[in-house]
């Protein structure tokens, strides 16, 4: 094996003629099909560079499809970027980095447009201009938005038809990617199962990863089955710095019906008026913070827990019946969902509990979305760009995907070139049939491990259940990798154990609480801890022996507005 060969690999896959493999050639690659990575495909193509887009399914699916309330940007003459960028920073708790939002801030009216010109259908008003709605944490209503909630799936739909109308831009869809491929310190590509289920290379100077988030690794999530944390996973094999990946952000209202799916209740509908009431009747938000339902999600995820505990329910309930307007034309998506339930959301209260929503940490990068792998890049949930901070406000997400997504796709095109003729990919490697006489029941693993993570990693967290929980992931781990089928059910389970691993390492450093980080057992923020968790991987030949865990200031003065204490509840 060779400088080349990706972190781990011969215990996942087994040695085969390198030369058999097919290879695809491209100037740059995108690994991701959502906003983030379509944006960076057609910045990337504007360029005149040949792109290709591989996805873990269908072009369609992705995060950014489920994204019901919509993106934030200054549109409205009576809102500024001082108010926006401020907003921001506040709800960061003191780890956002002022110089990215500021920059993705300002890219927002930019984001509009772009989308407007791909042709997506955002909604106006009667005088033709668009509707804004508020959401928590925002000061001002600028949240643009599409058929009431289906703004994701109208993105979604909008960049996917401009990608396939795209000369230079290939698709490559229910493609999973293996490894990212590394000779020389640099990116070449990767090695993926395509959907033949047959190995192939992908060659490209520059890859963006844009694979999404990981709330799959948690019992309770409103993410699609295909965020399992894959990005993040390969960029750590693949030797690049991961960051803040201790805060995850638990979405507030989630539809709770027991054996039923997980269905966003957008953050709109409480924008609009809706108010939540424990099995009592009672209102409970105005007791935890003055903005009540709009406050910061990490507030109202807390709230929601806690009620539960002590009415000793397994949900809350979300009352749309005071709502201005006739709930079911203003949000027709959850008005449909529900119906299929029996419940009527102009009359019946809605049963909601928190679930897992949106991976703040992930990929260090900076404002261009440069890992420190050299042709390595990440975009949209996947990356750290230190926009959120230590709790993204809503509809900044999608924000960030289409300014960052866009910068990025441009940088790399600009960067890419032709590889070295010698370049020869490492050992390829691929599928064993493993025939060793105890083997792992793969869904039993996964079970178990959302079930830990969501237990002992969620909403609130203290030491020896994160130790234990350590333990076992690491336990689970070395039977996975050593003794379950190599297929990619086992890969995608291997990714999924090394981020609940990396987070649950980050969250057991972090002794405060801060954000949507929250310790029982230091229950307070500490300004000591002012600074981004980062996890290095530690290479020994071709092996990850450790992980170097450090922690890195933010410089300069607390980034909240003056008069407000940073990280207070």
């Amino acid at each position: 094996m060779n400088a080349s060969t990706p972190l781990d690999l011969d215990r996942r896959l087994a040695p085969v003629d390198f030369h058999r493999i097919p290879r695809y050639h491209f100037d740059v690659l995108v690994i991701g099909g959502g906003a983030a990575g379509t944006v960076a495909a057609l910045a990337a193509a504007r360029e005149g560079r040949r792109v290709a887009v591989l996805c873990k399914r269908t072009l369609p699916e992705s995060n950014t499809r489920y994204a019901q309330g919509g993106m934030a940007a200054v549109l409205d003459p009576a809102d500024s970027f001082e108010s926006h960028i401020d907003d921001t920073l506040r709800v960061g708790r003191g780890l956002s980095e002022r110089p990215v939002v500021e920059t993705v801030v300002r890219g927002g009216p930019g984001a509009v447009r772009l989308l407007l010109e791909y042709g997506a259908e955002l909604d106006r008003r009667s005088d033709g201009s668009l509707d804004l709605m508020r959401e928590g944490g925002h000061g001002r209503p600028r949240i643009v938005h599409a058929m009431g909630d289906t703004t994701g799936a109208e993105i979604q739909l909008t960049l996917t038809r401009a990608i396939e109308a795209s000369e230079l831009i290939a698709t490559f869809p229910d493609t999973f990617v293996v490894e990212l491929l590394v000779e020389d310190g640099r990116a070449h590509g990767c090695l993926a199962r395509d959907a033949r289920g047959e190995l192939v290379i992908f060659h490209a100077s520059q890859v963006v990863l844009a694979t999404g988030g990981a709330g799959q690794i948690f019992r309770e999530t409103t993410n699609p089955v295909l965020a399992t944390g894959d990005g993040v996973a390969i960029a750590f094999r693949a030797g690049c710095v991961l960051r803040d990946l201790e805060f995850f952000q638990f979405h507030p209202t989630c539809l709770y019906i027991a054996g039923a799916a997980r269905v966003l209740i957008s953050e709109i509908v409480r924008g609009a008026g809706g108010v939540l009431r424990d099995r009592n009747g009672s209102r409970f938000m105005p007791d935890f913070h003055p903005d009540a339902e709009l406050a910061p999600r990490d507030v109202v995820s807390r709230a929601v827990f806690r009620r539960m505990v002590e009415t000793e329910d397994t949900n809350v309930y979300l009352d749309l019946s005071h709502v201005k307007g006739d709930p079911h034309a203003l949000f027709p998506g959850i008005s449909r969902i529900c119906r299929l339930f029996g419940m009527d959301i102009a009359r019946d209260p809605v049963p909601v509990r928190p679930g897992a929503h949106y991976m703040i940490g992930g990929v260090r990068v900076d404002m261009d979305g440069r890992t420190n792998v050299p042709g390595v890049w990440a975009v949209g949930e996947c990356a750290n760009s230190g926009v959120h901070g230590a709790n993204r406000m809503g509809s900044n997400s999608l924000l960030e995907a289409i300014v960052l997504g866009s910068r990025a796709g441009a940088l790399a095109a600009s960067e890419a070139m032709p590889l070295s003729p010698t370049f020869q990919s490492g050992d390829a490697r691929a599928l064993d049939h493993h025939d060793e006489t105890v083997e792992v029941n793969i869904e039993d693993v996964t079970y178990s491990l959302k079930f830990l993570m969501w237990r002992q990693m969620g909403i609130e967290r203290e030491a020896a259940q994160l130790d234990d929980a350590l333990a076992k992931i690491d336990l689970w781990s070395r039977a996975v990798l050593d003794l379950a089928p190599r297929e990619p059910r086992t890969w995608q389970l291997s990714n999924m154990l090394l981020v609940s691993r990396l987070a649950t390492l980050s969250a057991a450093a972090r002794q405060e609480s801060r954000g949507v980080h929250h310790r029982t057992d230091f229950p307070e923020t500490d300004d000591d801890w002012r600074a981004h968790s980062e996890l290095r991987p530690v290479i020994e030949g071709e092996r990850i022996a450790s992980v170097d865990l450090g922690r890195v200031p933010i410089v300069g003065a607390p980034q909240s507005p003056a008069g407000e204490t940073v990280g207070a509840p």
